[in-house]
C-alpha cells in the first residue's frame, strides 16, 4: 500500500515535472524543474533497490548537466523571465510535497534497518548472490556492456549529440552578430 503511493507520487512527480519543463517561459525555471525530474527518478531507483544507479543521476545529472545547461542559459543571455510561475501557490505545494515524501521515504527507510522498500525476498537473494560473486559495480557493468550494450551506447550517443546542440547554436549565434558583445563593439565604434 505505501509502495504503490510512493511509486505514484514518484512517478506523478516525474511526469508534472517534465511537463513543467517544457512549458516554462523562463529557462532557469526549466532547469530547477528538470532538477526535480532528476530527484524524482533517483527516487524510483531507491525503490528498485538500486542505489548506485539513483547516487549518479543526483550527481551526474542533478548536479552536473544541470551546471552545463545554466552556463549555456547564461552564456546565450537569455535573461530572466516570470519569476510567478514558481513562486506562487502551487510552487509552494509542491515544494512541500516533495519535502514531505522525502522526509516519509527517508524515515521509512532507516526505520526499516536499512532494507530496501521493495524487497521481493527471491529478487533480494539473486541480487545479494550476484553483487557478492562481481560486486556491485560488476553486478551493474556486466549485464551493461554484455545485454544491453546497444541501448548503452545509444544514450551515450544521445547524450553527446544533445551536449553539442547548445554550443554550435551559440557559434551560430556569435557568428550572425548577435551577441551583446559583438553589439556593444559595433556601437563604440560607430
Amino acid at each position: 500500500m505505501i509502495l504503490d503511493f510512493l511509486f505514484i507520487l514518484f512517478a506523478a512527480g516525474a511526469v508534472m515535472g517534465s511537463l513543467l519543463v517544457i512549458t516554462r517561459r523562463n529557462p532557469v525555471t526549466s532547469v530547477v524543474f528538470l532538477v526535480i525530474v532528476f530527484f524524482c527518478l533517483s527516487g524510483l531507483f531507491l525503490m528498485l533497490d538500486a542505489q548506485f544507479i539513483a547516487a549518479l543521476n543526483i550527481i551526474l545529472y542533478g548536479g552536473a548537466v544541470m551546471v552545463l545547461f545554466l552556463f549555456v542559459i547564461m552564456l546565450l543571455n537569455l535573461g530572466y523571465g516570470e519569476w510567478t510561475d514558481i513562486r506562487g501557490t502551487l510552487g509552494k505545494l509542491i515544494a512541500g510535497a516533495v519535502a514531505v515524501a522525502f522526509v516519509f521515504v527517508t524515515t521509512r527507510y532507516f526505520l526499516s534497518g536499512g532494507q530496501p522498500l521493495l524487497a521481493d525476498d527471491a529478487a533480494l537473494a539473486v541480487v545479494r548472490a550476484t553483487t557478492l560473486e562481481k560486486g556491485a559495480i560488476g553486478a551493474i557493468a556486466e549485464p551493461m556492456f554484455n545485454e544491453f550494450v546497444l541501448p548503452f551506447l545509444l544514450a551515450g550517443l544521445n547524450k553527446d549529440i544533445l551536449t553539442y546542440i547548445p554550443f554550435f547554436a551559440c557559434l551560430k549565434y556569435t557568428a550572425l552578430g548577435n551577441s551583446s558583445t559583438s553589439k556593444a563593439i559595433s556601437s563604440t565604434r560607430g
